[in-house]
């Protein structure tokens, strides 16, 4: 029997399932059904993909197709078995986007058994014609770019916090991105010294095989891995938007979270990245030129259809005694803030010293937000950092 998992079932409906599957298969915790894969993945406890995602009349169709579309292009080896009443309409909406049966939710479980062995059939087909089963298998990460309009909001003070809290709460599951391909600077916010960066891995040996890639990674003593950015602009120049589509879909069937701190504006490597994110975290500061700037940039993004599922406002840099309030910038942008950073003198601080504030231990506003943000991809607490911190004060 295929690997199966259950999701927007009822009681009723999970019963009968069980017997279709002798008992093999994964309910999925009640609740909304997860908008994109990555975050369907993450509610199953090994990590191992389903050949069968059986979705139940609880989920709306809109989103129960919306997911199986998803699935068809970024999963090809998973099919879908959908149950709704099968009208007509209701069928080519299915076709459409990919599902490989549609059952009345009535469906007994000899139906439900013979239409999971037809879908597992199809799968197993679909996964040797397009890749190796053992790649199929692997873990597909949640790639996270975050983004800003302009300079100097505190992007990658940002992506690097978001990057070690999400490490301290899943110990080696996280890979930190430069894709600054001119000017980027995490290597400076985490005082690293790479060996290599982002044209050695995006080029040549490691841009072939996996297992050579992880070599050219950069590791921080916290557990987070880092591709660091160029060494010159000239250099930077050389990583195309082909180079970065393939370089985040390899760290994504390696790491849970792979955390992409972009340039300002929309650059070709900034779009490739946003095409290939499964989340954005959009950066603005609290001023007038700021909010304009991010308005203008949703706009474009949501003509270009490339605004992901998992979409995230950050306000950083707010100050109660001047600026816009939070509902004006939510007026302006159209959209909500969902992480407001105060500004604070720990943070350029911490970041002049290398030691992102998550990783210092200090007790700060702008540090209590920050872990919010983390809060948003991880439902893990997050580690105190003192270990880290004895670590690198005995390296320093």
């Amino acid at each position: 029997m295929s690997r199966v998992v259950l999701g927007a079932a009822d009681d009723d409906l999970v019963l009968r399932v069980k017997e279709a599957t002798d008992g093999d298969v994964h309910v999925l915790p009640p609740g909304r059904l997860p908008g994109d894969p990555a975050r369907l993945f993450e509610q199953l406890v090994d990590g191992e993909l389903p050949e069968v995602l059986l979705i139940g009349p609880g989920a709306p169709l809109s989103e129960a197709f919306g997911l199986a579309a998803r699935l068809d292009v970024q999963c090809p080896g998973i099919s879908v078995v959908l149950l709704a009443e099968p009208t007509r309409e209701t069928w080519q909406e299915a076709m459409r986007a990919g599902v490989r049966d549609l059952l009345a939710p009535t469906a007994d479980p000899g139906e439900l058994r013979a239409a999971v062995e037809r879908a597992g059939s199809t799968a197993a087909g679909r996964r040797r014609v397009l890749r190796p089963v053992e790649e199929t298998a692997r873990y597909t990460g949640r790639v996270i770019t975050v983004a800003s309009p302009k300079g100097g909001v505190g992007k990658t003070t940002v992506s690097a916090n978001l990057a070690l809290g999400l490490t301290a709460a899943a110990p080696q599951s996280t890979v930190l991105v430069d894709l600054d391909v001119q000017f980027g600077d995490v290597a400076s916010a985490l005082g690293l010294t790479p060996e290599y960066a982002l044209p050695d891995v995006a080029h040549g040996p490691a841009a072939e095989d996996t297992m050579v890639l992880k070599t050219f990674l950069t590791q921080h003593p916290s557990g987070l891995y880092a591709v660091c950015g160029a060494e010159s602009p000239a250099a930077g120049d050389g990583v195309t938007a082909a180079d970065v589509t393939r370089l985040l879909t390899s760290l994504a069937r390696e790491f849970r979270y792979v955390v992409v701190d972009t340039a300002p504006g929309l650059s070709e490597q900034t779009l490739a990245a946003l095409d290939r994110a499964t989340d954005v975290v959009m950066v603005t500061s609290m001023d007038v030129p700021g909010v304009r700037g991010l308005r203008k940039e949703l706009d474009v993004l949501r003509e270009l259809c490339m605004i992901p599922a998992g979409r995230h406002v950050v306000m950083n840099l707010a100050d109660a005694k001047g600026g816009p309030s939070v509902r004006d910038v939510e007026t302006a942008i159209g959209t909500g803030v969902d992480v407001v950073v105060p500004r604070s003198a720990a943070v350029p601080a911490s970041t002049n010293q290398g030691v992102p504030i998550l990783a210092s231990g200090r007790r700060d506003p702008a540090a209590r937000e920050l872990r919010r943000l983390v809060s948003r991809f991880s439902a893990t607490p997050i580690v105190k950092p003192g270990r880290y911190r004895a670590k690198h004060r005995a390296a320093s």
